[in-house]
């Protein structure tokens, strides 16, 4: 997730501002016309976001649409991986947008106790409540107010294949977690590695131990330790760290080495399993793999590139761990009422439709049309996103204090590193990571 330090979010964003050189996309702001008449004729409301390249792009048809219905002209301004610098400096100059796409419950948070934020209208609310799982609603309320509208949402419990090395094998899709290790073996010794894993990238490793900590010990433990009640030193943590070393210590499976996957960012996994010269059979990562391993390797979804849920792990349920961007409504914005009624249209079915029809989106809302995704493997992924209700969990480290959860080369990110670097043991490693998540949450 990209939060304040610099986590990319796993939502696409990441992929496409990593390869926004490759793709020719631009990462500046732009403004979208309104329609002549209007109830918000004449205003302008100002979005910031960590969007770009392609996801920008899309963002602005939702804009459009909403300019050519009400009247407003919108602006969107890149706010960069660290939105909450962002957000502060402009505040800071007077310059404050009227809306922002926080990408981390955190920072949610952090916004909501500096004051900044208005909490969102009756009819935001009352939307929220008939089309979204309570859970959603709980991670956009602080302290018993509701300032977060979940908008966008990722669902970060797929792992991506090549078909084509799962029938040369003469394998199919496990059901566990054990499976998946086996099957990932008989894949290497037919030709490939298992898993391209970006070890480069510190999130997709947390991201890795959460869904095993998810499914292994339970959502009650894992809400425990994203609030940071349970210590990190916990046997369940230890538990799952194991499990996870032994996926880390095992070159069939880890595509390279662990030295080569440290060496390897986010965007370079998928082309490892997707491009031209792949490396690898699998790659674990969220739904937006599907998008990327389609706009640049030419993989069409569903056929060269299919993806499995992430399995239970020894006998748990297999896990649904989330992503999102929340909209939220600045006081200090020149037009926060217009802003307000910008969040009241993206909180409706249409908005989410308009994006879903581009692509590279999922709605948590279960009023938006199935029908709107333009292929069958984002509509599956929708309905299972959907389908997960309330026992979804949100990305723990997007939770955690960003020197905890968010920050390269500290906290969680780089003793996780640390551990695919030599994973031979799980209860020291732990112990590390309690003493740094002790110091950011200070409880």
């Amino acid at each position: 997730m990209r939060r304040t330090g610099t986590k990319p979010l796993r939502t696409a964003a990441t992929a496409t501002a990593a390869l926004a050189l490759t793709l020719g996309a631009t990462a500046c702001g732009g403004t979208t016309g309104p329609a002549s008449g209007g109830e918000l004729a004449g205003q302008t409301v100002t979005v910031a976001g960590v969007w770009t390249g392609t996801e920008q792009k899309n963002f602005k048809k939702v804009l459009d649409a909403f300019g050519q219905k009400t009247g407003a002209t919108t602006v969107f301004v890149p706010s960069g991986d660290n939105v909450s610098t962002f957000v502060g400096s402009k505040i800071e100059g007077g310059n404050a947008p009227d809306v922002v796409m926080v990408p981390q419950v955190g920072v949610l948070q952090q916004f909501a106790k500096e004051g900044w934020l208005q909490p969102l209208s009756e009819q935001t609310a009352g939307t929220a409540d008939s089309s979204l799982a309570p859970v959603w609603k709980n991670y956009g309320t602080v302290d018993g107010t509701y300032y977060g509208l979940y908008f966008k949402a990722a669902h970060k419990s797929t792992i991506w294949y090549a078909p084509e090395t799962f029938a040369q094998a003469g394998v199919g899709e496990p059901k566990t977690y054990a499976d998946l290790l086996k099957t990932g073996r008989t894949l290497a010794d037919s030709g490939r590695p298992a898993f391209a894993i970006a070890g480069e990238d510190g999130w997709t490793l947390t991201d890795w131990f959460e869904n095993i900590y998810l499914s292994q010990a339970g959502p009650e433990k894992y809400d425990q330790l994203a609030r940071h009640t349970l210590k990190w030193t916990d046997e369940s943590v230890v538990t799952a760290l194991t499990t996870l070393g032994e996926l880390f210590k095992d070159n069939r499976l880890v595509a390279g080495g662990a030295q080569s996957a440290l060496g390897t960012d986010f965007p370079t996994s998928v082309e490892q399993v997707f491009g031209p010269a792949p490396k690898a059979a699998m790659v674990y990562e969220g739904d937006f793999v599907g998008g990327i391993a389609k706009d640049q390797f030419g993989k069409q979804p569903g056929k060269d590139a299919k993806f499995l849920p992430f399995p239970a792990v020894d006998g748990g349920k297999a896990p649904v761990v989330s992503g999102g961007d929340a909209a939220v409504v600045l006081k200090q914005g020149k037009n926060a009422k217009a802003g307000m009624k910008l969040v009241e249209y993206l909180a409706g079915p249409e908005a989410a439709e308009i994006w879903a029809g581009e692509g590279g989106f999922l709605s948590p809302s279960i009023r938006v049309d199935m029908a709107a995704y333009g292929d069958p493997v984002t509509r599956s992924t929708a309905e299972s996103l959907i389908a997960a209700g309330d026992s979804i969990r949100f990305d723990m480290s997007d939770q955690a204090p960003a020197a905890f959860g968010g920050t390269k080369g500290a906290g969680e990110w780089k003793l996780l590193q640390d551990f695919l670097r030599d994973p031979s043991d799980p209860r020291a490693t732990a112990a590390k990571l309690e003493a740094e998540a002790a110091k950011a949450y200070g409880n």
